[in-house]
């Protein structure tokens, strides 16, 4: 089994890259499919979805638009409880089908944040797609409408998702060696 140190920690392997781009496919054929002749503006948020957003946005073949919004709730292996709204959105979403598009969801908080800023938007509507989903953890009443992989609530590393600010750059997913 292939495992990877980053900082103090061990990881394992958890799900290789071409079980993730399966995953990815999937949801981008379901997304080409529900929402066919909208106007829609994806929103990638960073720094985790960096990774899911362009496979994803490859698989696209819809006209659309892009952009990112930059939030924090992590700290070391665990949430903070606390989102910060770090860079703002700068497009016109009113009118919009707007797609969240999230590396992994656990909680829910960061979505419900998400939420509560982009309804004075006024989009036509809020999607939500998610590369990684924790239905143990998850607290939040917003229905994901595109989860690409149902997780246990364990701390995931690699394909964006960072240690501390590291291991973003791996091509495959890791579990905490613990």
């Amino acid at each position: 089994m292939k495992t990877v140190k980053v900082l103090d920690k061990s990881f394992k392997l958890y799900i290789p890259h071409d079980k993730i781009q399966e995953h990815i496919a999937r949801v981008a054929n379901q997304i080409n499919t529900d929402l066919k002749g909208k106007d829609i503006i994806f929103m990638g948020i960073l720094n985790g979805s960096f990774m899911f957003a362009s496979d994803l946005m490859k698989l696209i073949d819809l006209p659309s638009q892009i952009t990112f919004l930059k939030l924090a709730s992590y700290q070391g292996t665990n949430s903070t409880g606390s989102v910060k709204r770090l860079i703002g959105l700068n497009e016109d979403i009113s009118g919009k089908t707007v797609v969240v598009i999230e590396d992994i969801v656990d909680t829910g908080i960061t979505l419900e944040q998400i939420q509560k800023q982009l309804i004075g938007y006024e989009p036509a509507a809020i999607k939500y797609a998610t590369l990684l989903f924790k239905p143990n953890a998850y607290k939040g009443k917003i229905d994901i409408d595109y989860v690409g992989i149902e997780i246990p609530n364990d701390f995931i590393l690699g394909y964006g998702l960072d240690y501390n600010g590291y291991g973003r750059n791996l091509a495959d997913l890791y579990v905490i060696n613990e």
